[in-house]
């Protein structure tokens, strides 16, 4: 064999490895980054314009949304507080890629700023919040 008998061999090779490569990250793509979504939208399912002024016993409203983007099913535990006592407490399973809105209807019975705190557990954990969100409430 002579040398362009080599390089042309040497070349074929290469694409060979490389079409190869190129199949194999097409066929077992690497997953991208494991996260948990939970976000807060309004009555109107917008992000924005939260109802944080309110009267005392003036009821307002919310949608807790929880997306899995973890490439594997997940057990949460959804724990809601106004001020320190518990308004709402869910533990529901999410597959991969699945999505929950949660709708919370709550009130606040004084006149003080208050607080509306939301912990997201990833089960079996429950003493470190995964993901944690509040909104602060001017109640008169």
């Amino acid at each position: 064999m002579n040398k362009d008998s080599y390089f042309s061999l040497i070349i074929v090779i290469l694409i060979v490895i490389g079409v190869l490569s190129v199949t194999y990250i097409i066929i077992n793509p690497q997953p991208s980054e494991k996260f948990t979504e939970f976000y807060v939208l309004n009555a109107e399912g917008q992000a924005g314009n939260y109802p944080v002024n309110l009267t005392t016993g003036e009821a307002g409203k919310i949608f807790m949304v929880v997306v899995n983007h973890e490439y594997q099913q997940v057990d949460y535990l959804l724990v809601v507080k106004l001020d320190n006592s518990t308004i709402y407490n869910e533990e529901f399973a999410l597959s991969h890629s699945e999505k929950k809105e949660i709708p919370l209807e709550f009130a606040a019975q004084t006149s003080s700023i208050q607080k509306l705190e939301m912990f997201l557990y990833k089960l079996p954990d429950t003493n470190n919040a995964h993901r944690y969100l509040f909104l602060q409430l001017n109640v008169s």
